[in-house]
C-alpha cells in the first residue's frame, strides 16, 4: 500500500500535467506548485523552524530588556535619581511626601563600586537645595541648602544669617518657633572653627564662671578663652571659617532642622546631587477614608525646585 505523502505527490503531479499555463504565473502553474513546500501542502510546519522562531522571539525580548535595564542604570547612576523627602526640615520649599527628580551629573557623579567621580559641570552654591551624606550617618540621603561655601565666615544672630558679615536676605526660609532660643551639646564641634569673639558661657555644658552676654563684652579678647567659653544655641552662634572642600548647610524651616548647626560641615565628596523637580506629592496627613487621589498636591507636580 502506497503511503499517504506518496498520494499526495501523484495527485499533485496529475494536477500540474493535467492544467494549462495561466495568465499572470511565469512558467506556468507548474512552477507555482512546484515552489510551494509539501508540508505546506499538509497543513504543517516543521518543528525545527518552529523552535527556531520561538528562540528568536525569546532572544528579542531578552534583549530588550537586558538594554532597558541598562540604560535605566546608566541614568539612575550618573543622570538622575528619584528621592522622597521624609521630614519636615525643609518645609516651605520642600514638603513631606514630595517625590523628588535629582540631578546627579551637575556636581560630578559618582561610579558605583570604584569610588571615583566624574567631571562635575560645577560646584555648589550658595543657595543652591542639594542632596547629600551627612557626616554621622553616611549612608542616608539629606536635602538641605547651601549657605556657606569654602573661604566664608557665618555668623547667625537671633535667627538672622550673615555671611562674610553681610545680612543675608533669604525669602525661603520660615520660622514657626516663637517661645525662645534653644541649645545643644553637639553645637560644641564649632569651637574648633571660631574666630575670635567674646562668648557667655554656656551652664548646659558645665562651663559657668560669669562672663558676658553673646557676641558683647571688651573688643580685645583671648582667642583661647574665647573657645572655651563659646556658647552656641540654635538661634545664636559663629562666627565661623568654613575649611577648603567643606559646605554648611541649613534647612529652611530653620527651627525644626538638624543641620550643620549641629553635626558639622558636609564634604565636598559627599554631595551626590541637586534636585530638580517634583514628579509626584503625595499628603499622607489627608483624612483617612478619602480617595487616595484627593490627597496628591496636584499643584506641586512638575515644580522646579530653588
Amino acid at each position: 500500500m502506497r503511503s499517504v505523502g506518496t498520494r499526495i505527490r501523484s495527485c499533485v503531479y496529475c494536477c500540474l500535467e493535467s492544467t494549462p499555463p495561466q495568465a499572470g504565473f511565469p512558467g506556468g502553474w507548474q512552477n507555482f506548485f512546484w515552489e510551494v513546500p509539501l508540508g505546506m501542502v499538509g497543513g504543517k510546519e516543521d518543528d525545527s523552524a518552529k523552535a527556531a522562531g520561538y528562540a528568536r522571539v525569546t532572544w528579542e525580548w531578552t534583549r530588550s530588556i537586558l538594554i532597558a535595564v541598562a540604560l535605566f542604570l546608566v541614568v539612575r547612576a550618573f543622570l538622575v535619581e528619584a528621592f522622597k523627602i521624609p521630614t519636615s526640615s525643609m518645609e516651605g520649599t520642600l514638603l513631606v511626601g514630595d517625590y523628588l527628580l535629582v540631578n546627579k551629573a551637575v556636581f560630578g557623579a559618582e561610579v558605583p563600586l570604584l569610588g571615583l567621580r566624574l567631571p562635575a559641570w560645577r560646584d555648589p552654591n550658595r543657595g543652591d537645595v542639594v542632596v547629600f551624606h551627612p557626616p554621622h550617618e553616611p549612608l542616608k540621603n539629606y536635602v538641605k541648602r547651601v549657605v556657606g561655601v569654602p573661604g566664608d565666615t557665618l555668623e547667625m544672630r537671633e535667627k538672622t544669617l550673615f555671611v562674610n558679615g553681610r545680612e543675608m536676605q533669604e525669602d525661603y526660609v520660615r520660622h514657626f518657633d516663637r517661645r525662645g532660643d534653644a541649645t545643644h551639646v553637639d553645637m560644641r564641634w564649632q569651637r574648633t572653627y571660631l574666630l575670635a569673639v567674646e562668648a557667655d558661657p554656656d551652664p548646659t555644658y558645665g562651663e559657668s564662671d560669669g562672663g558676658s552676654a553673646y557676641g558683647s563684652g571688651s573688643s580685645a579678647y583671648d582667642y583661647r578663652s574665647s573657645r572655651e567659653r563659646y556658647r552656641p544655641s540654635r538661634d545664636n552662634w559663629g562666627p565661623i571659617s568654613i575649611p577648603e572642600d567643606s559646605y554648611f548647610v541649613l534647612g529652611d524651616n530653620r527651627d525644626n532642622s538638624e543641620d550643620s548647626r549641629y553635626w558639622g560641615f558636609v564634604d565636598r565628596r559627599s554631595i551626590r546631587g541637586q534636585p530638580w523637580r517634583l514628579y509626584f506629592s503625595y499628603d499622607r496627613t489627608s483624612e483617612s477614608g478619602r480617595p487616595w487621589f484627593q490627597a496628591v498636591r496636584w499643584a506641586r507636580l512638575g515644580q522646579v525646585v530653588r
